[in-house]
């Protein structure tokens, strides 16, 4: 009797639902329509284009319209239907679309800023238009009137913004790699508190009002998970990415994030896991394993007759080890490390094989990733590349 063949099970991964072509240039932005199976993109080639599902599963663009300048950035409010494009003369210009997504009518232009804007956010609740600019300026106007309510001058250019509607706190990420925190009134801001925890500039910014987390992305390769609410003050690093984070989504219902990076990779991280803080890297003249000296230790580089050793860091304990100490790399996922990293050897025996259980997948996009836009009720990514190609993604094996 032959043996039954049984199929293997298939790998968790996204699906690659669709790509969208036909551009001149990189899609600056882009944006799901929930529930009507449509894309609204932003190009460098000066043109926004709704485009909506047919019958025959391809993207058709029901609207197309040329701009007089590139257009930068964008907001969707989709219980508005109020498209906000941030431009690259600095001026913000707003249309309306039509129920059937087949019309934009303009609405209003806002002179928001001296130089190219870098993000703008609709915020219905306020009724306020939050924008960042490349003149280090963040402002915020009342969508209603057109008039501007308030201005912040930034330490540097700013590509970062998210808002929380309860506390009115605006989120700055900007690229000296700093978070900047502002207290919003209806006509003034005040500084809370600033977070530097990136040797990059940041490129993204995430924030889930529920667990009150604060999540980061920088071109450092790393994220930074900022815990606002519950235990405050805590920071956790995530490493899993080899390039630029580009954008960065949080899936609420199952806590997982959701990054992407300009070479391609995808990584769905579980944050329904206790993780710990990395250590305070310590600070010592010589190797606080074997005592041998580190190079710039002199004198006792003389007493010892010793010549110096290169100074190393444990990633688990944080001290400082010369590299014969510290020879083994582990991978120590709940302290967000997901590749090998150099460890001391007396942490490298402590650490277990369930300490080393993967708390991320990785998955390839197969192109550069500028760009991405996460719609949960839909369950489906959108990333766009530098191949000047929009591609939707069904994350429902991965995000579930």
């Amino acid at each position: 009797m032959a043996a039954e063949i049984l199929p293997q099970p298939q790998a968790r991964k996204p699906c690659l639902l669709s790509k969208i072509e036909a551009f001149q240039d990189v899609v600056s932005s882009a944006v799901i329509i929930p529930k009507e199976d449509g894309v609204i993109s932003v190009s460098e080639d000066r043109t926004i284009r709704v485009w909506l599902k047919r019958d025959s599963g391809q993207y058709w663009p029901s609207v197309y319209h040329t701009m007089t300048t590139s257009c930068s950035c964008m907001s969707f409010n989709p219980e508005t239907r109020r498209l906000s494009l941030g431009m690259d003369t600095g001026s913000i210009q707003e249309f309306i679309l039509s129920e059937d997504y087949n019309k934009m009518t303009p609405a209003s232009t806002y002179q928001a800023h001296q130089g190219r804007v870098s993000v703008v956010l609709f915020v219905l609740e306020m009724e306020w238009l939050l924008s960042t600019g490349q003149d280090k300026n963040f402002n915020w106007h009342c969508s209603e009137s057109g008039q501007q309510l308030g201005t912040y001058r930034t330490a540097a250019w700013v590509s970062g913004l998210q808002f929380d509607v309860e506390t009115r706190h605006a989120f700055v990420g900007d690229q000296s790699g700093q978070v900047t925190i502002l207290k919003l009134e209806q006509d003034s801001c005040s500084l809370v508190t600033t977070f530097k925890g990136h040797t990059g500039n940041v490129t993204a910014l995430c924030w889930d009002p529920v667990q009150r987390v604060l999540f980061s992305g920088s071109s450092d390769h790393s994220i930074i998970m900022w815990d606002i609410g519950g235990r405050k003050g805590t920071a956790i690093e995530l490493q899993g990415h080899n390039d630029k984070v580009q954008g960065l989504c949080y899936a609420s219902h199952t806590r997982q994030l959701i990054s992407c990076s300009s070479d391609g990779g995808i990584v769905i991280w579980n944050m329904d896991v206790t993780r710990q803080e990395t250590p305070e890297w310590l600070d010592s003249d010589s190797c606080q394993k074997c005592e041998q000296p580190f190079f710039w230790n002199f004198k006792q580089m003389w007493d010892s007759k010793k010549i110096g050793l290169r100074q190393h860091h444990c990633r688990k304990c944080g001290q400082a080890v010369c590299g014969k100490c510290s020879s083994k790399r582990s991978t120590i996922p709940l302290m967000g490390f997901e590749f090998e990293v150099r460890v001391c050897d007396s942490c490298h025996e402590s650490i277990t094989d369930e300490d080393r259980a993967p708390t991320a997948t990785f998955h390839d996009s197969k192109h550069s990733v500028v760009y991405m836009h996460y719609e949960p009720t839909t369950g489906t990514l959108l990333t766009s590349g530098s191949d000047k190609v929009v591609k939707l993604w069904d994350m429902s094996p991965v995000v579930s």
